[in-house]
């Protein structure tokens, strides 16, 4: 999981009451965690637990709904967390979102956006927002859909395959498994280091 460390580091600050922190795995396999609604309401669930001004926005919606969340439409969700990221005197929030790649692509029927399109319109609502103190991270492989929405909210985009520490990461691995390995002590030196010049240049990330 890429957003792990990010996660641990903000929990900490939240802990100390410096942030407010929300996240969220999307996951192919479950069919819950492939749509919109189920960042929504997670999102939301997550914040208010962490803000009684965040739990009281909440409350009103469902106050205007009497309760019940199968009546909540998407739009509705939608405002009530801008409402809660426009609050004032709140500190920073910051909103992980990983894996945003493994989201469906496929419209059902065919004239609606796909899963994937609406987290992405989603998040250009809530860029849009220009709140100083909202940060949104999001972990994806770059697809070209995904990447042509990010430049154009002008995300700032980290490699990991580019990063020193990456890289050296795969340099010690790759070395480890070719003189550690049994099979690979019977080749030639120059052999060995061959395969770890090789895959360490080419690994890209692997």
């Amino acid at each position: 999981m890429a957003s792990s460390s990010i996660i641990e580091n903000v929990e900490d600050m939240r802990k100390s009451g410096l942030a407010s922190l929300a996240f969220y795995f999307f996951d192919f396999s479950d069919v819950k965690k492939q749509h919109r609604r189920g960042l929504l309401f997670s999102l939301l669930f997550q914040l208010c637990d962490q803000s009684d001004p965040y739990c009281d926005t909440l409350s009103r919606l469902y106050s205007i709904y009497e309760g019940g969340r199968d009546d909540l439409d998407d739009n509705s969700l939608t405002r009530c967390l801008k409402d809660m990221l426009r609050s004032s005197s709140q500190p920073p929030v910051y909103l992980i979102l990983d894996e945003l790649d493994t989201l469906d692509e496929c419209r059902n029927p065919p004239d609606t956006p796909s899963p994937r399109e609406n987290v992405l319109m989603l998040l250009e609502e809530l860029v849009d927002l220009r709140l100083p103190n909202l940060c949104i991270c999001v972990t994806s492989s770059l697809e070209v859909n995904i990447k042509t929405v990010l430049d154009r909210l002008d995300f700032r985009s980290i490699s990991l395959p580019d990063e020193e520490g990456q890289k050296q990461d795969i340099l010690d691995y790759v070395t480890s498994v070719v003189h550690l390995d049994p099979q690979v002590q019977r080749w030639r030196a120059e052999d060995k280091e061959l395969v770890i010049d090789i895959l360490s240049q080419k690994a890209n990330g692997m």
